[in-house]
């Protein structure tokens, strides 16, 4: 740590500690604990609402700056940065009382979400949805490779995938009954490539159940290797603390 950068830092002998001595200052009430597997240059304020972790501090090296990061549910819901102690406080007790996060970015204009994590407060449909949205805009924006189309929009048609959280690794699509990170695997299909197969998969980059010639063989063979009864999409992750 630069103690030149840092000088409150330094003083405290931590980030925590300098976190919890600023906000007695500001009389607010904060819980301050290491960030898991951290130094001390490093820490997480945590939250007393359901489904948002620790919002996790940084900080940076070349010049002051407190970079912020906080989940929930396996989605990054807010992210920014400033050289303002006070602000990582008062970004943290908005946090922790479970403030939207269009009030957040209100309060705060150096936080930021994204459109998912937006879409994530308003419910897991409204992630699929938008998921699905970018998934089919970014296969017309990819014409020479007409096996992705065909593939995006034959799954598209089909009720039982398209309840599903679906994303694309390397062109493979992934199918998850959760909309958070890690996923939770239902099924995965590889488009046809330069006149190849259809690939159907448990999960992106596993050895093939089968092969199919055609998108709408794919996505029936798919459909047969989901769970009879699988609902739509929920909210979190494959991850047990969730």
């Amino acid at each position: 740590m630069d103690f030149d950068l840092y000088p409150d830092l330094a003083a405290a002998g931590s980030l925590t500690a300098a976190l919890e001595h600023l906000a007695a200052e500001l009389g607010v009430d904060l819980t301050v604990v290491p960030h898991e597997g951290g130094p001390p240059v490093t820490a997480a304020i945590a939250s007393s609402v359901p489904g948002r972790k620790p919002l996790s501090i940084y900080i940076g090296e070349d010049s002051r700056s407190f970079m912020i990061s906080g989940w929930g549910q396996g989605i990054e819901l807010i992210t920014g940065a400033t050289s303002d102690l006070a602000d990582v406080v008062r970004a943290g007790v908005a946090w922790g009382e479970g403030r939207s996060l269009r009030a957040l970015q209100a309060d705060l204009p150096f936080l930021h979400s994204s459109e998912r994590a937006e879409a994530h407060e308003r419910g897991p449909a409204a992630v699929v949805e938008l998921q699905w949205r970018k998934m089919r805009e970014e296969a017309v924006e990819a014409p020479d490779f007409p096996g992705f189309g065909a593939l995006v929009e034959a799954a598209h048609a089909e009720p039982r995938l398209r309840q599903l959280y679906v994303y694309s690794s390397h062109g493979t699509l992934g199918f998850s009954s959760s909309t958070g990170f890690p996923f939770r695997n239902e099924v995965a299909i590889a488009p046809s490539h330069n006149g190849g197969p259809y690939r159907v998969m448990k999960h992106p980059h596993a050895n093939a159940i089968g092969e199919t010639a055609t998108a709408e063989d794919a996505i029936a063979l798919a459909v047969s290797h989901v769970p009879t009864g699988l609902g739509p999409a929920v909210a979190g992750s494959a991850e047990r603390d969730e």
